[in-house]
């Protein structure tokens, strides 16, 4: 276990309140050391310890089993697949999302930062998931860097090519995720209309970095925070654009595209 991790691992954890989906079981196939492809500016887990693009088994899914069947009956909206960093990244994706379909009987969510969706492998295990909620934020290279910090060899064009690839076969909900940490220029936000417009998602999803983020890694960031004053181990709060900046952001997308938006 990381040595930055104070609590005891378990990879089934919540109910977590999701403002998107509901009361969301969260299922971690990466384990107690945060491992991703990117190092979100904002990340709610705080610095990511392991950053690479490369496909691992992290935990059996034997033991993801065993941690499930005490919160049956699963009386929740939905199952996700998130937690200590990027899901794709896990070897046993497939098998997971198919033991979690047949269990469970509930609705499945995978979280993803789209950076192995080039990957017709990961796409097909993907593709077992009920819904998939997809992190877009940035529609220039120099956007993503800021923004999501990638390790070497993740590209724009990259991502957004296996958005698409994914989207032409998916047949389940397709959400697109943005944090909106700054005001964008005209530009930028006629860019990002033209990248909707091309991948047609079912929804668009824009967000605020209104979980403060660790100054370390902190496993307990996986689920609901309290407010920053009842937290335990030290934070940033990072600043919010304005409630009217976002609606306004929401309504100019939706005109555009014609495609539902929802924001907080």
């Amino acid at each position: 276990m990381s040595a930055t991790t104070t609590t005891k691992f378990a990879s089934v954890y919540g109910p977590v309140v999701s403002w998107r989906y509901g009361m969301s079981l969260g299922i971690d196939p990466i384990g107690p050391v945060s491992t991703c492809s990117f190092n979100c500016a904002y990340c709610q887990l705080g610095e990511i310890e392991v950053k690479t693009k490369e496909r691992q088994l992290f935990i059996p899914t034997e033991q993801i089993l065993a941690d499930l069947q005490p919160f049956a009956p699963w009386d929740v909206d939905v199952i996700t697949l998130s937690g200590s960093g990027e899901p794709t990244l896990a070897l046993n994706l497939g098998e997971i999302l198919s033991l979690v379909n047949s269990l469970t009987q509930r609705p499945t969510l995978v979280l993803t930062n789209a950076t192995l969706l080039g990957d017709a492998k990961v796409r097909q295990e993907l593709s077992q998931a009920n819904m998939v909620s997809v992190k877009l934020d940035a529609v220039t290279p120099e956007q993503l860097r800021r923004v999501d910090k990638p390790v070497a060899g993740i590209d724009l064009p990259d991502i957004l090519a296996g958005i698409a690839e994914f989207r032409a076969s998916y047949q389940g909900q397709l959400g697109i995720q943005t944090m909106i940490l700054t005001e964008w220029d005209a530009q930028g936000l006629g860019e990002y209309i033209q990248v909707m417009q091309s991948l047609a998602p079912d929804e668009i999803q824009l967000n605020v970095p209104k979980r403060p983020k660790p100054l370390k890694r902190e496993l307990e960031g996986r689920g609901n925070h309290a407010e920053p004053s009842a937290i335990s181990y030290p934070v940033r709060v990072l600043k919010c654009v304005s409630a009217t900046y976002l609606a306004e952001f929401a309504r100019k997308v939706n005109d555009a595209t014609g495609i539902p938006v929802r924001y907080r």
